[in-house]
């Protein structure tokens, strides 16, 4: 089958053939039919983020969505044929993931442990199923779990990209008012679609508001610093984004504010059926954009500069 593999820094992904693989006593074969193209890949694949691969060489494509084609010895409650994605578990405890800890999903095939499948509900897609174990599930522990987000709040979210933009909808859901910055102007209408009070490039330029919470998307010094001083005394800052390796932080903003600050990753299985079940009811719906397997290289490119036009998914195929 064709996968493209990671093999440590300065290797790049190639697509390599590789046979196809087979389930182990608590395992599942999974024919892909959607993975997610996450930001985190490109840390992968630049070094940055390489300490978090221990498996070498490895098929990346953490968010993975498909059709049960084999059944471990030992595997029950699921059927051949049957529509599922693979959780990726962070809480309450980490559990090894697909295209992290074991090979994942920019192949034909993979296999997943039965622990982390979840079924997908009939009215949503492959492509949307596979996006939400990463990109979704992670905007909502970050908003429900770590920021408490509730109805009645002020919240101000900081890049408008795709976990952005879907922890903005999500905080409105929630019946917070939510604010928007991002330095792309372009991403302000899908913004107050979603139900976004008021966009602004700098949080600086949102006048007269009192920040109940705020949440960065983004993960510059810049960034976590305008959140620090545009939440109010004793409010929070969720940071989720990973833009800068090292930032810099005056503690004076943190503690003469008694601000609290908490960092998010991930979520939980749980959270995983509850963000499904609000795209199944029309509640939450993800901006897509297909990229073909043969130009996966491609969408790394997209992310790096910033010129996605929604969550990447790619549809696994054989290429000759």
């Amino acid at each position: 089958m064709s996968a493209y593999r990671w093999n440590g820094p300065g290797t790049g992904l190639s697509l390599e053939k590789i046979p196809k693989p087979k389930p182990t006593a608590h395992q599942i074969l999974l024919k892909v039919e959607a993975c997610g193209i996450c930001h985190s890949d490109c840390h992968i694949l630049d070094g940055s983020g390489a300490e978090w691969i221990k498996m070498r060489p490895i098929t990346l494509g953490h968010e993975v969505s498909g059709t049960i084609e084999d059944l471990g010895s030992h595997v029950s409650g699921f059927e051949i044929s049957d529509r599922v994605v693979a959780a990726l578990i962070a809480h309450p405890v980490r559990v090894p993931a697909i295209g992290l800890d074991i090979n994942g999903g920019y192949a034909e095939y993979a296999v997943a442990d039965i622990s982390t499948i979840v079924p997908i509900p009939r009215n949503v897609s492959f492509e949307q199923a596979a996006v939400s174990t990463d990109a979704l599930l992670t905007a909502y522990h970050a908003i429900a779990v770590q920021g408490e987000i509730h109805s009645g709040q002020t919240v101000a979210i900081i890049g408008l990209g795709g976990l952005g933009m879907m922890a903005s909808r999500l905080c409105v859901l929630r019946g917070a008012v939510v604010y928007g910055v991002d330095t792309d102007e372009s991403k302000f209408e899908r913004a107050k679609e979603m139900g976004v009070k008021e966009c602004a490039t700098n949080l600086k330029d949102v006048k007269d508001v009192v920040f109940d919470v705020v949440m960065d998307f983004v993960g510059f010094t810049v960034t976590i610093n305008a959140a620090l001083d545009a939440v109010k005394e004793n409010g929070r800052v969720v940071l989720v984004g990973l833009g800068g390796q090292l930032l810099s932080i005056a503690p004076m903003q943190i503690v003469l504010k008694n601000v609290e600050l908490r960092g998010s990753l991930g979520g939980s299985k749980a959270e995983l059926e509850i963000v499904l079940g609000l795209i199944a009811d029309g509640s939450l719906e993800p901006d897509l954009q297909e990229i073909h397997f043969e130009n996966l290289h491609e969408a790394f490119h997209l992310l790096e500069m910033g010129k996605t036009k929604g969550r990447l998914f790619t549809r696994p195929k054989y290429i000759v």
